[in-house]
């Protein structure tokens, strides 16, 4: 029931988004009173946060699923390959990625159930730039001029991930990242429409751009 429950409220969210998600509109389409659909998911941010974390783990399993059939020997090719995967994910999932990537819901605070699975897809990312400088296949980053300020902050960051990266590798995997997933959100909610025609090979190029730019090299 529970799996019936997630799959109608998807097919909401993909007709009417997620501010208009209702657990009642779920209820009647699976002719059931609303009662009982609160027996599983207490309230409609219960019901969101459920959507929010299957959508995680299903991108986190493809973007690990890539790292793992992908070999450390060949690292800029692993990051374009767990790149790609996830781009793949997006394409077929757009609904919910405008749900983790898009305009925050109305009154919803996502809750610490989140955090872990929101993290499996950039620790993919983490895991190619820190198998290549354990493998001693990790080259120079590119040149960047990085403040005292930002140099603290990813000093923090691989403390808490327990990384042993130099600092600019760690600035420049951020930004890939951040980038990687800009440039996805642009494909998909249309803001390069005249500008890119094959989105495709366009962010495979991007994602190896970015791996020179962090010093992974084939």
């Amino acid at each position: 029931m529970q799996a019936q429950i997630l799959a109608t409220a998807r097919r909401h969210l993909a007709e009417h988004g997620p501010g208009e998600l209702s657990l009642r509109a779920v209820a009647r389409e699976l002719e059931l009173v609303p009662s009982a659909v609160y027996r599983y998911f207490e309230n409609h941010d219960a019901l969101l946060t459920a959507l929010i974390v299957e959508a995680y783990d299903t991108l986190g399993d493809e973007a690990e699923a890539a790292l793992a059939a992908s070999s450390r020997k060949a690292p800029a090719a692993r990051w374009v390959a767990v790149a790609k995967a996830i781009r793949s994910w997006a394409v077929e999932h757009p609904h919910e990625y405008a749900l983790l990537y898009g305009t925050p819901v109305p009154g919803y605070a996502a809750p610490d159930d989140t955090v872990v699975p929101g993290t499996r897809v950039s620790l993919a990312l983490v895991q190619v730039v820190a198998d290549a400088h354990a493998d001693g296949l990790l080259g120079d980053a590119a040149g960047a001029s990085i403040s005292a300020s930002s140099r603290r902050e990813m000093t923090k960051l691989l403390d808490r991930l327990g990384l042993e990266l130099p600092v600019e590798v760690a600035f420049h995997t951020i930004v890939a990242w951040t980038q990687l997933f800009g440039l996805l959100s642009f494909e998909l909610f249309s803001q390069t429409r005249g500008l890119v025609e094959h989105h495709e090979r366009f962010f495979a190029d991007t994602a190896g751009t970015m791996a020179r730019q962090i010093g992974l090299a084939d």
